[in-house]
């Protein structure tokens, strides 16, 4: 931990330390462990996790052994029943949208469509699109809506079929269900989903999902552009930016 890093009152450190190994334990922990695992004297670790346990951030499941303790999860959930994806992702955008100089969209799912809630453009993009924030598109024919189809499973794929019958705006539109679901593999494999004029005749996406503490895609991000100027080289930033807005909502990927 460097000195920037370091809280200035010692006592804190020590706690966050002895946390952070409790953290990587799912049963409970000796206190030996514990002082070995910290490297403070076990009256010191003692001393601290009595504390600990008076506020309820630790719990004495039996005598000489701790766990994390439930005000932890108490906190928790407070702190992410106030994550707001747009607050998440607007810094983020931002800053995409001044390599790509192309609109960046954040999106969700509302039933069998996608919704626009946040923007971020300039008047020099030279590109008019119809979908504004709050406007709504069809989950097939849009790159966000393929992302939440292709986490479904066949059956509620066939089923968005056969509800919406798959209609077309474009030439370019999916309008077959055995296309679509080769298209969603693709999405599978790739983690990142296309709009080839589909939605808009001279308009490309790209997107890539956003995910929440759970693993659940609740938004995805894209990168609109008039049809000659999508940029391959910006697929590998779109994702890093939907990755660090989902590390902001308590995503962490699988190892």
């Amino acid at each position: 931990m460097s000195d920037t890093q370091t809280p200035a009152i010692q006592v804190l450190e020590r706690a966050f330390t002895l946390l952070d190994v409790l953290a990587r334990h799912t049963d409970p922990v000796p206190l030996k462990l514990l002082s070995e695992a910290t490297g403070l004297h076990p009256s010191t670790t003692h001393r601290i996790l009595n504390d600990l346990t008076l506020g309820r951030f630790v719990d004495r499941p039996a005598p000489g052994s701790y766990r994390l303790g439930m005000r932890l999860l108490e906190l928790g959930n407070l702190v992410k029943a106030r994550l707001d994806v747009r607050d998440a992702a607007l810094d983020s955008m931002r800053e995409l949208h001044k390599l790509t100089h192309q609109p960046v969209n954040l999106s969700v799912r509302q039933g069998d469509e996608i919704v626009y809630i946040e923007r971020t453009y300039s008047e020099r993009s030279g590109m008019q699109v119809v979908r504004a924030v709050g406007g709504r598109a069809p989950l097939h024919l849009t790159s966000v809506g393929k992302l939440f189809l292709a986490h479904e499973e066949a059956s509620r794929v066939r089923a968005y079929a056969t509800r919406t019958g798959l209609a077309g705006h474009t030439r370019n539109s999916i309008t077959e269900l055995s296309r679509l679901e080769r298209e969603l593999g693709q999405i599978r494999l790739r983690g990142v989903s296309r709009d080839e004029e589909e939605l808009e005749l001279g308009v490309r996406c790209m997107a890539a999902g956003i995910y929440d503490d759970q693993g659940k895609l609740v938004a995805g991000l894209s990168i609109s552009a008039p049809a000659d100027r999508l940029e391959e080289a910006w697929e590998p930033r779109l994702r890093d930016t939907a990755n660090t807005i989902s590390q902001a909502l308590g995503h962490r990927p699988a190892r």
